[in-house]
């Protein structure tokens, strides 16, 4: 086939989209025109792209990307086909995988996206597309939450909600791999799971209320929000810091933690080139991996938001777009 022929191939791609705000009906398979990269910038062919509560939360209704038609999607692992002007760090045919800028440059669910280069890393080859599609919207909020806010170390006590969810269950692996002492709230199926993953406690939510459990803790990690937020300060040792992943009140938890003498930090994923190389180095040494509730091909990423939705699946779900 000829240049111009491979070019005319591409020029369109399928991807997921959606024309109104609503439930998993409003996902449509679309055809839409490849995109070009711009100055430092990668034109990356996705081969997996993984699946985030924030996919659903920003279909059901306006959130950071204001009104539709949008194509959703931050976590992507595949090739770089092109390369703009400027990049140095990777070139075509480089396996790579990474978050799309957040919020606003969603666009994974699809064969084919664009983003800067210094948004991903190369992927480790020990992992295949689908474990590095689900690591790093939920890996980089973990290591950015513990180690980044939160400055997680050896010895350090650590208490993380949703132990067993997407950025829960590597938030517990990543504390490890740094040396804390883990204590996961979960529901007690969960329990084996979280033990094998490195918790060093579990509390079966439904039964055990852990306010009332835990005290003296370093951190708080809190994926959860609500009346988690007051209840977790009076686990906390002065000093503590606890990190809500929810965005919203931080006025209203920085004054509340000021009453327990400890720190409150509201925060929001940030796209990240020397945290998504650090997460690569957990992968390679064997310290970090996903753990995957289920992969779907990219035309049933209506059924995924479905399944993701009802809040009980122990890991990640994937898309395989190619």
């Amino acid at each position: 086939m000829s240049a111009d022929a491979d070019a005319a191939a591409v020029a369109t791609m399928r991807a997921i989209s959606q024309g109104s705000f609503g439930g998993p009906e409003v996902l449509r398979e679309v055809r839409c025109q490849v995109p070009e990269p711009g100055p430092n910038e990668l034109l990356v062919r996705v081969h997996a792209a993984g699946l985030n509560p924030t996919d659903w939360k920003h279909r059901a209704r306006e959130a950071f990307l204001g009104e539709p038609p949008f194509v959703l999607g931050w976590d992507v692992s595949g090739v770089v086909e092109t390369v703009g002007t400027g990049v140095t760090l990777f070139g075509p045919g480089d396996e790579v995988f990474g978050m799309l800028p957040y919020p606003y440059g969603a666009g994974a669910h699809a064969e084919y996206v664009t983003a800067p280069a210094r948004a991903f890393a190369s992927k480790p080859s020990r992992i295949d597309h689908v474990q590095a599609a689900a690591l790093p919207l939920a890996a980089l909020t973990a290591w950015q939450a513990l180690v980044d806010t939160a400055r997680v170390g050896p010895g350090h006590r650590v208490l993380i909600h949703a132990a067993a969810g997407g950025v829960g269950h590597l938030a517990v692996q990543i504390a490890k791999a740094r040396g804390a002492y883990v204590i996961g709230t979960a529901s007690g199926d969960n329990d084996g799971f979280l033990r094998r993953l490195g918790c060093d406690e579990v509390i079966d939510y439904r039964k055990v209320d852990f306010a009332e459990a835990v005290s003296g803790v370093d951190i708080v990690l809190d994926a959860v929000g609500g009346d988690y937020r007051a209840r977790s300060l009076r686990t906390l040792r002065r000093g503590g810091v606890l990190v809500s992943l929810q965005p919203y009140g931080k006025r209203e938890l920085s004054a509340e933690a000021d009453r327990f003498g400890v720190r409150g930090e509201v925060m929001i994923v940030e796209s990240d080139h020397a945290g998504m190389n650090a997460i690569a180095d957990l992968v390679r040494a064997d310290r970090l991996r996903a753990t995957i509730a289920g992969t779907y091909p990219l035309a049933d990423a209506a059924e995924a938001h479905l399944r993701g939705e009802t809040g009980r699946t122990a890991g990640k779900l994937v898309l395989l777009v190619r």
